[in-house]
């Protein structure tokens, strides 16, 4: 019987990559990150192993979403004491706290046990244009818009 090959931990090449999220749409703009960060592009992709690479996302506050989302869609979080529900509209988390957003949709797109959590690690969001990941020297990568989507 053949064996599937496993790749090795020390094989594995981890690149880095810059995401403009200017004018971008929020959920596509996470699907294609969350499937770099689990390695789904790589020929070397295994389901159980971490075999992305790391993302970089900036200008995060300029992220677009469609429709009536900007007033409707909300944020929850809970404190865990009784009552400790909070929720927050996705203008008002914009302007406070853009990078959770992304993050936010993100993590919602990786699996959700260890494997989720380390590959969620590799993801470093910013809300501004600048980021501190100049040493890793990133590759910039395009991601491309639909032109003419819904509004």
């Amino acid at each position: 019987m053949n064996k599937t090959p496993l790749p090795s931990v020390d094989t594995i090449s981890r690149d880095w990559y810059v995401v403009d999220a200017t004018d971008q749409r929020l959920g596509r703009l996470a699907t294609e990150i969350a499937m770099i960060l689990r390695g789904k592009k790589k020929p070397i992709y295994t389901p159980s192993m971490d075999t992305g690479d790391f993302v970089i996302v900036v200008n995060a506050e300029k992220i677009d979403v469609t429709g009536k989302k900007r007033s409707q869609k909300l944020y929850r979080r809970h404190s865990g004491r009784p009552g400790g529900m909070k929720t927050e509209p996705f203008s008002k988390l914009q302007v406070r706290l853009p990078e959770r957003i992304i993050e936010h949709a993100v993590k919602g797109m990786l699996p959700k046990n260890t494997l989720g959590r380390q590959l969620f690690t590799k993801l470093k969001v910013y809300a501004g244009p600048e980021h501190p990941h100049g040493a890793q020297q990133p590759k910039e990568l395009k991601i491309e818009t639909i032109p003419g989507g819904q509004d």
